[in-house]
């Protein structure tokens, strides 16, 4: 799916991040896909970015729209063309926008779930949380810091960050392909995050990451960054034998 470049801006986002069983993980990942593994550890997450001013490039701003959205997230990598590429899968997108949730999968890639969204933000302080139509909750509380979660498995805030800025194409599954996003950033810089309660229906869902499968390790803030999202390159279904 080709979709013109899209730009706009970051208003916020949160990256709520844990390590994984490997093994676990390659369950869920599907080829051509693997999980980029750290310290032996796979890393799975959510994104909680608040989009606003979002239109084709070219456009004036005052045209563009805004949401709220999720999307939970593993890093992968893949070989193509004879190089090693890395990104994230997404398994799942969820978005408080109801074109999002038509749109999405048709105009541009990733079916998007309808979901309610609760914010309140203030004196660097958060709470970002949704439920989704089919029952899928997340809630985050959490505050600036100065340093990065203690016992993360990447130990510091910049390590952090060159890993996730290196994930900047994701893949989402619509039909018999995996369509793929780039996102384009200006001024990449993450803050820190102090989590003081965490959620996720989807990481504590046993059938899917046994008991003692899954870690919250971390999360990161982005604020006010400008950006552009443009088509990557679909990658076919691999049925299996």
């Amino acid at each position: 799916m080709k979709i013109p470049k899209i730009t706009g801006i970051i208003d916020r986002r949160i990256l709520v991040n844990f390590t994984a069983d490997a093994d676990i993980a390659k369950k869920i990942v599907p080829p051509p896909f693997t999980p980029k593994l750290v310290n032996g550890k796979a890393i799975a997450g959510i994104c909680l970015i608040r989009l606003k001013q979002v239109r084709p490039k070219g456009m004036p701003a005052f045209l563009g729209v805004g949401s709220e959205n999720g999307a939970h997230r593993i890093a992968v990598q893949w070989e193509e063309n004879g190089e090693l590429k890395e990104g994230v899968y997404i398994p799942r997108r969820d978005t408080s926008s109801l074109f999002n949730t038509i749109a999405g999968g048709r105009v541009f890639p990733g079916r998007h779930h309808q979901a309610k969204f609760d914010v309140n933000e203030h004196d660097d302080q958060y709470h970002v949380a949704f439920t989704s139509s089919d029952g899928t909750v997340i809630s985050v509380d959490a505050k600036v810091a100065d340093e990065l979660n203690p016992g993360s498995i990447f130990g510091t805030l910049d390590v952090a960050s060159d890993f996730f800025k290196a994930g900047a194409t994701g893949y989402s599954p619509n039909g018999n392909k995996y369509e793929g996003l780039v996102l384009y950033t200006d001024n990449w810089k993450v803050q820190a995050l102090e989590v003081s309660a965490v959620k996720s229906s989807f990481f504590e869902d046993e059938s899917i990451f046994p008991k003692g499968s899954v870690t919250f390790d971390n999360a990161l803030l982005m604020t006010n960054v400008q950006h552009d999202w443009s088509s990557g390159c679909d990658k076919p279904m691999v049925v299996s034998a």
